[in-house]
């Protein structure tokens, strides 16, 4: 049985405000933005809803950079919406309007790649916030860890958040593994020695309890 204790908890660095992840650097073209201004459609092909996709996510990327989190929050919200219909396909291995079962293979890898890139850049945007929101930020990284078991910002922001929801059991279990993939990374080792202190006071007041 897992161990939570309530309790105000401060706010150390949940990491550096670096690019997020799949950042290509400059905005989408001209004709790329005429298409964007054209809205989506159902009846889309797969490589068009792709490539707005992608146009999107570079948008959110760039906002990042520029730190308007909040615009960047809303490109990669986009982005998703864009595949929605295909990610929905994929996942429920439902034929939805014609297009799911008409991917190709690279086709569902690049599906897959911008979903985890725009969850895990969601992540990094909100943990920007003045006012983190901790329920959302691990809502998106365990998304990407579905996808991708062995993803380390997924894992180190999944423990982040569980750290700051008060969860310090599953806080140490995905910190540990983020620490399995990157052992030096000041951020996650600076996290595990919070979680452990806070477990270990956790377990003081359990015996004096008794």
């Amino acid at each position: 049985m897992e161990r939570q204790c309530s309790g105000a908890v401060g706010k150390p660095s949940a990491g550096s405000r670096t690019a997020p992840d799949g950042a290509r650097g400059a905005g989408p073209s001209s004709s790329s933005v005429g298409a964007l201004q054209r809205g989506g459609s159902q009846s889309a092909e797969p490589d068009e809803l792709i490539r707005r996709a992608l146009d999107f996510k570079s948008q959110g990327a760039q906002c990042y950079k520029e730190k308007k989190f909040r615009e960047a929050i809303g490109k990669y919200h986009r982005a998703l919406l864009e595949l929605k219909g295909l990610l929905l396909a994929q996942e429920e291995d439902d034929d939805v309007g014609g297009l799911g079962r008409s991917l190709t293979g690279e086709q569902s890898q690049l599906l897959e790649s911008i979903e985890i890139d725009c969850y895990n850049s969601l992540a990094a945007c909100l943990l920007q916030a003045e006012l983190v929101n901790y329920e959302r930020v691990k809502e998106y990284c365990l998304k990407v860890l579905k996808k991708e078991g062995e993803n380390f910002k997924a894992l180190y922001r999944s423990g982040v958040a569980f750290y700051h929801l008060g969860d310090y059991n599953k806080a140490l279990y995905y910190l540990k593994e983020a620490r399995s993939r990157q052992p030096t990374d000041t951020n996650v080792v600076r996290y595990i020695q919070l979680t452990e202190m806070k477990l270990s006071r956790c377990s003081q007041r359990e015996k004096e309890a008794l």
